[in-house]
């Protein structure tokens, strides 16, 4: 079996209410919450449409390839889930020594941690575009149709209230991850 013999090719299917665009190098997801928009290109692949399918083709069968194939099969799939569902992440803000205030700043681009271990200056976590914070009590509802958008604001708001210095075993302060996945939350 030679690589000429064989070819790799992965279908995505399109539900209903959704639209794929495929310009090139670009790919546009349009959907009932919103629209996204990637350059995905690697040299031996094409991205096709077809009546209710994206198809990523290859003529030569190389892992590399494949794995790039899959990459790019992935991120259309999350596209296309975040056009029509959306995902979430929900935080937990823990403190034992000192109570944390939370908040969002007034142009909804950050999120504000102030009495971070009785610290003076509060931290500030930066928000990706396109993404939303909710808060709710002691929890943080990050939202938006974007995976990776939504992913990097939840670990930058985790990261922010990161310890360091002090054992963690004890000072179990600090704002962690409890639940993703898709929807609304």
């Amino acid at each position: 079996m030679t690589d000429k013999e064989e070819e790799i090719v992965l279908r995505i299917t399109i539900p209903e209410g959704v639209e794929v665009t495929i310009d090139g190098r670009n790919v546009k997801v349009k959907g009932p919450r919103g629209e996204l928009e990637r350059e995905l290109w690697h040299p031996g692949l094409r991205i096709e449409k077809t009546d209710g399918e994206v198809i990523i083709r290859s003529e030569t069968v190389r892992k590399k390839l494949k794995a790039i194939a899959g990459t790019f099969a992935s991120h259309i799939n999350n596209m296309i889930i975040g056009v029509s569902k959306g995902f979430f992440y929900r935080l937990k803000a823990v403190h034992a020594h000192f109570p944390m205030q939370i908040s969002i700043s007034k142009d909804g681009k950050s999120v504000v941690i102030s009495n971070f271990l009785g610290e003076r200056k509060p931290r500030v976590a930066k928000l990706m575009d396109g993404v939303k914070v909710e808060l709710r009590g002691s929890e943080i509802l990050v939202t938006g149709i974007n995976k990776e958008a939504v992913g990097q604001s939840a670990a930058n708001i985790e990261q922010t209230t990161r310890i360091k210095g002090y054992d963690p075993r004890v000072f179990q302060d600090g704002i962690y991850l409890v639940e993703k996945g898709i929807g609304s939350g």
